[in-house]
């Protein structure tokens, strides 16, 4: 069942075509909670350049995402962007285009059986910074899991990305960063504790401290609101490319899941879509390798469940 945001929600579809240079809603905040804790924030509509997860908690309730940062206004949280037949969807300047909303809705996991509390089901239509017709369309779901059983807090974004409607393709590219960022709160600066099942995360040096580095998953420890947690990104094997996780720690901390777009740009046909699967966990206190591995096998289980109890 499709659970309405607010009555705006309702009548937008229609305001698409009216506003295409910005979204055509009112700004709006969804809360995915397993009980009544919160575990994941969205944030959608209004005038932004792309929706996005502005928080997400761990389950002692610590938040390890950043948003609205002074010296990166485009860093939000935990943000999916590449580029587009030339057009960068990354950085919000006027030269970059926008993700616009198309529809909007949640699905509520009402059984304890169902191993998630919410999905969030986002369309949005990729539009170049001039307006006009979208190059894209995208089918966004985010999942959240219930945290029983898990020992961390876990979220599932799942992307279909294909050519807009008389597109016969379109041409990802991109920056070596682009793809699913995530930008950590100010305390985790610094922290380059970032490790793979392989090890600490060494990989390809990219430029000053910036490298990318190879995984079915890759995390980081650090400390947010005075406590040690550990976050880590997971891949799913039924992408199109694996993942190269792209990490910083300095002057700021960050972790991309990247195409490797920047030296292979990925041509996408209209009727094939882009399909996209990662993974994102936070637990209190430092995980261990192992500890990773055996959520990763769970997450694997649980993001490829074909009969899902609602």
């Amino acid at each position: 069942m499709l659970k309405s945001a607010a009555a705006l929600l309702l009548i937008a579809g229609t305001a698409f075509a009216e506003a295409q240079s910005l979204n055509a809603i009112a700004l709006s905040s969804e809360i995915a909670k397993d009980g009544d804790r919160p575990v994941l924030e969205y944030l959608h509509g209004g005038d932004l350049f792309k929706p996005y997860v502005a928080k997400f908690f761990s389950p002692a309730g610590v938040n390890i995402l950043r948003d609205q940062i002074a010296d990166h206004r485009h860093h939000h949280g935990l943000m999916f962007a590449v580029g587009v037949d030339g057009v960068d969807f990354w950085a919000e300047n006027q030269k970059c285009g926008r993700q616009i909303y198309k529809s909007f809705g949640w699905v509520k996991g009402t059984s304890r059986d169902c191993p998630w509390v919410a999905a969030l089901e986002d369309r949005l239509a990729w539009v170049p910074a001039a307006g006009g017709q979208p190059l894209a369309i995208e089918d966004r779901r985010i999942k959240a899991y219930r945290r029983e059983g898990l020992g961390a807090s876990l979220l599932a974004w799942q992307t279909q990305l294909a050519p807009a409607e008389g597109r016969a393709s379109i041409k990802l590219s991109g920056s070596h960063y682009f793809g699913l960022g995530m930008r950590f709160v100010q305390t985790m600066d610094g922290a380059d504790d970032f490790f793979t099942p392989e090890g600490k995360a060494v990989g390809e040096t990219v430029r000053g401290n910036e490298r990318l580095v190879r995984g079915k998953w890759c995390a980081v420890v650090g400390e947010a609101d005075g406590k040690p947690v550990t976050v880590a990104m997971f891949d799913a094997p039924g992408n199109v490319r694996p993942a190269w996780w792209f990490i910083m720690a300095k002057p700021f901390a960050y972790m991309s899941a990247t195409l490797n777009l920047h030296r292979e740009p990925l041509v996408v046909e209209a009727g094939k879509p882009l399909a996209l699967t990662y993974g994102v966990a936070v637990w209190d206190g430092k995980a261990k390798a192992g500890e990773i591995d055996k959520l990763y096998a769970r997450w694997l289980e649980l993001s490829a469940a074909k009969a899902e109890k609602k």
